[in-house]
């Protein structure tokens, strides 16, 4: 077992960090970090619209700290296994979506999109900010570029 598998999967910091060990993907850990995250969505989209947020908010604190921990432990900023941030900002993007898959699918795309191109002031923010908010705070943009999109698909739909 390597340093980042053994931070990822016996550590508490860095198995939340790295997705419950999605983060390990060899491939596009982000987008297997997001597909993980769906099924804790599903649980969530249960709650009362203001619970919800509740939830998300105390997940991007708690994120904060737990991927500036694993980053530290890894001697990495923002290392490509840290999918965290990718939780909470589909987590973002989803907030008082319609439940049905298409939905689903369309803030899937959205936010795996808007993390990628990392549009302004995305990319800024990426390369600018540090430590655990910075890890988090680029994806939470992300989250809330898409979820605007999909509200303003769901209004005019």
């Amino acid at each position: 077992m390597n340093k980042t598998q053994k931070i990822a999967l016996t550590t508490p910091s860095g198995f939340l960090a790295f997705g419950f060990g999605s983060g390990l993907a060899p491939v596009a850990p982000g987008t297997f970090g997001t597909l993980m995250a769906i099924p804790l969505y599903l649980a969530l989209q249960t709650l009362p619209p203001l619970m919800y947020l509740a939830v998300v908010v105390a997940a991007f604190i708690g994120g904060v700290w737990i991927c500036g921990r694993a980053g530290k432990a890894l001697g990495v900023h923002d290392h490509g296994g840290i999918v965290w941030d990718e939780f909470v900002g589909f987590w973002i993007t989803m907030w008082l979506v319609p439940f049905h898959w298409t939905w689903l699918l369309a803030g899937f795309i959205l936010f795996r999109l808007f993390d990628i191109v990392k549009p302004f002031p995305i990319g800024w923010i990426d390369k600018k900010v540090s430590g655990g908010f910075g890890v988090m705070i680029d994806d939470v943009v992300a989250g809330i570029y898409a979820w605007l999109i999909l509200m303003l698909a769901r209004y005019f739909l």
